[in-house]
């Protein structure tokens, strides 16, 4: 797994302002991916990140690159804790949360779509899509149920990052160097 690959994708979660990325990522050899993530985790983790596998298929995994103590607070947030117990999550730690969240990539069972309050999505736009798919204000990563223009500047928010992100790695500044600590 390149570099490359994980500033794409995760460039709002490395630089400290979005708590959660996943994305898909090809490869050709099982083991070899695990060790990627072991590596990129001895990385990660002292700046306060983890990177998980959170399910393989053929030649695709799902990853989800994340930092723990800015989820933790995400996941307080009173709408998130009603959506997680609804989805039968028992919120007894962060740690629970991103282990009940493996199991339901994992079971086949469909798509969790509780995944939103993961990645930094507004409660009230992750509840109003499970509540009702159809009826949403407007789009951008997600789609927006609740503050349309809170939602439209968080956003845009990551959108800039990412394409500042994608520049600096570019111009030769490492992953070691974006991935900040916070």
């Amino acid at each position: 797994m390149s570099e490359e690959t994980i500033v794409r994708q995760a460039a709002p979660t490395l630089a400290g302002i979005k708590t959660g990325s996943m994305f898909p990522y090809r490869f050709e050899n099982h083991a070899e991916l695990l060790e990627d993530i072991r590596a990129f985790n001895r990385v990660l983790v002292p700046r306060g990140m983890c990177l998980l596998l959170l399910r393989v298929m053929e030649k695709s995994a799902l990853l989800y690159l994340y930092r723990p103590q800015s989820l933790e607070k995400d996941l307080e947030d009173h709408i998130s804790q009603e959506l997680l117990q609804e989805s039968g999550y028992a919120c007894s730690s962060c740690a629970a949360c991103v282990r009940h969240l493996v199991e339901r990539f994992r079971s086949g069972e469909g798509f969790p779509h509780e995944v939103g309050l993961f990645l930094s999505y507004p409660p009230e736009d992750v509840k109003g899509f499970i509540d009702d798919r159809d009826n949403y204000k407007a789009s951008c990563m997600w789609k927006i149920y609740g503050d349309e223009q809170r939602s439209r500047k968080l956003c845009e928010r990551f959108q800039k990052c990412s394409a500042c992100y994608c520049r600096l790695w570019e111009s030769g500044v490492s992953l070691e160097k974006l991935a900040v600590a916070v």
